[in-house]
């Protein structure tokens, strides 16, 4: 593959990623979500519009004191009004106020736009531009232009379109770029007019800005870079307007492992997958499992036939490698697997022919009646695990009882009966609800014996009906998810009776934590006498 360009990267995350309905950061949240992408590799980082609410101008003061490091830090405006002169136009002084180094500014394209939305003349939207990025230059900013609906102005009147371009490039614009601000533009009309443009325009820098509302912001982003855009915008995990932005979290690694053009360093690259998290956990919206190259889908392994293949060469149904973009392989266990899931994910080599078709039988079975080991991987191990070793625990009863007097919240109480070993425990606990008074009144049965049960929490717990149709008489599956401060696992339970559920669920999860502790103590304790020896022997 040739070597191409490099390309800058312009992430808008905190300003047209927040306009994603559903998203709404604090003044903390993008001070923190501006540093990652610094730490990343961005090269510009746009915070907001400092005139259009408090709680941009207050970030802008905010990282007046801590600039970035790297990144040149972006304010958002648009041009100067119609009929007003930008030395007294409020929002250049405020975009002015915001003490960036780098300026974004926004300016009409399209004649339709300059007429129906501006209400003003053609000629006067070209005077808006052209002295808007002359007032910036002249007090030393850096400029890029952002042309809003370039494309669709492009496509209406070719020459105006191009006429606000120059505008911008003549008068000093540092970036020229092309904005898909409706999203309606299909590939292989942005390649073609991009290349229009740059024989039109030479010697100006150009840009691309595109949304995804016909799925194809990324592909638009690619073919603009082909045609000799030379900085893409676009925001993490394609938050946005409507349908959103193009995705940097696909557009990256497609220039740089794809097409060849630098725009991070490859050790950089590898912490994409967590700059995808984090963000989504800043923005409070659940990560999408599906994502390109960061979901956690991405390189997720589930039909027999791919994994049995996969074990040959990962390059058979993986385009690239996952660690390229700190993401990892993972191979799924369920009813449409075959031994060499097995084999992948537990070490299956060592069962017989007829061990694993026994364990694939019952899976499949259990799927069947409603579990599913997809996100419950924790119990999907207890399934494997030798028959002949003693469980940490066994249920031998439990009762749980709901009172609720007169208007007063219903309280829960759950007694337990367990067995660990030859003793018998038999406690009680409270809790807000059936499920919880169940979960305290267990680890209080098992904390003393089991101390290191005090570090493990459910971090969550979800019940999904299987059979709506049989009303409250439903079958239910539970899976919850749980932690020790340095791992996390699933474990699923299913039953006519929600409590029933759940104590599959939690009892899974404290077994599977003790079990794997019982495995590392051991694997420690291996390894100490084979130090001890080998120091021994020399």
């Amino acid at each position: 593959m040739r070597v191409q360009p490099s390309v800058v990267l312009y992430d808008t995350t905190l300003r047209d990623g927040s306009q994603r309905a559903g998203i709404s950061f604090t003044v903390a949240d993008k001070v923190r979500i501006a540093r990652r992408l610094d730490e990343f590799g961005m090269h510009y980082v746009e915070g907001g519009w400092p005139g259009s609410n408090p709680k941009d101008a207050e970030f802008f003061r905010l990282m007046q004191d801590e600039p970035l490091r790297r990144a040149r830090l972006v304010a958002f405006s648009s041009t100067r009004r119609p009929g007003v002169r930008c030395e007294d136009d409020i929002i250049l002084r405020q975009l002015l106020d915001a003490g960036t180094q780098a300026t974004c500014i926004v300016g009409k394209s399209w004649d339709f736009h300059v007429t129906g939305a501006l209400g003003t003349t053609l000629e006067e939207n070209l005077a808006m531009i052209g002295e808007t990025v002359a007032f910036l230059r002249a007090r030393g900013r850096e400029v890029i232009y952002d042309a809003e609906h370039f494309f669709d102005g492009f496509k209406a009147n070719p020459e105006y379109a191009l006429a606000t371009l120059r505008a911008a490039a003549d008068a000093g614009a540092d970036w020229v770029v092309l904005c898909d601000t409706n999203g309606g533009t299909l590939p292989h009309e942005v390649e073609d007019i991009v290349a229009m443009v740059r024989e039109a325009l030479p010697g100006v820098r150009l840009g691309i800005h595109t949304h995804d509302d016909s799925g194809v912001a990324v592909a638009n982003t690619l073919a603009a870079v082909r045609a000799g855009c030379t900085m893409v915008q676009g925001t993490v995990n394609g938050y946005g307007e409507r349908c959103g932005n193009a995705n940097l979290c696909a557009v990256i690694p497609n220039l740089q492992l794809k097409l060849g053009y630098a725009c991070v360093e490859p050790e950089a690259l590898k912490g994409l997958t967590a700059l995808a998290g984090f963000v989504s956990e800043a923005a409070n919206l659940p990560p999408w499992d599906a994502q390109p190259y960061v979901g956690r889908n991405a390189f997720t392994h589930k039909a027999g036939i791919h994994v049995s293949a996969l074990l040959k060469s990962t390059a058979m149904y993986e385009h690239v490698p996952p660690e390229s973009v700190g993401n990892e392989r993972r191979v799924l266990v369920s009813e449409l697997s075959g031994r060499s899931n097995l084999q992948y994910a537990f070490g299956g080599d060592s069962l017989d022919p007829e061990q694993s078709k026994a364990l694939l039988d019952r899976i499949k079975a259990l799927e069947h009646e409603g579990y599913q080991f997809e996100g419950a991987e924790a119990s999907l191990e207890l399934l494997l695990r030798d028959e002949g070793q003693p469980r940490p625990f066994e249920l031998e009863s439990f009762r749980v009882i709901i009172e609720r007097r007169g208007g007063e919240v219903p309280r829960a109480e759950a007694s337990i009966k367990v067995r660990v070993g030859d003793r018998t425990v038999h406690t009680a606990a409270e809790g807000n609800g059936p499920v919880n008074a169940l979960d305290v009144a267990l680890r209080k049965a098992l904390s003393e014996i089991y101390p290191s049960l005090s570090r493990v929490r459910l971090t969550d717990y979800k019940v999904r009906v299987l059979e709506g149709s049989e009303g409250t008489g439903a079958r239910v599956r539970v899976l919850v998810e749980s932690t020790d401060g340095s791992r996390r696992w699933g474990t699923v339970g299913v039953s006519t009776n929600v409590i029933e559920a759940s104590w599959q669920a939690l009892a899974d999860s404290l077994e599977w934590h003790l079990l794997r502790e019982a495995r590392d103590t051991a694997r420690g304790a291996t390894a100490t006498a084979g130090d001890a020896s080998r120091a021994a022997a020399g």
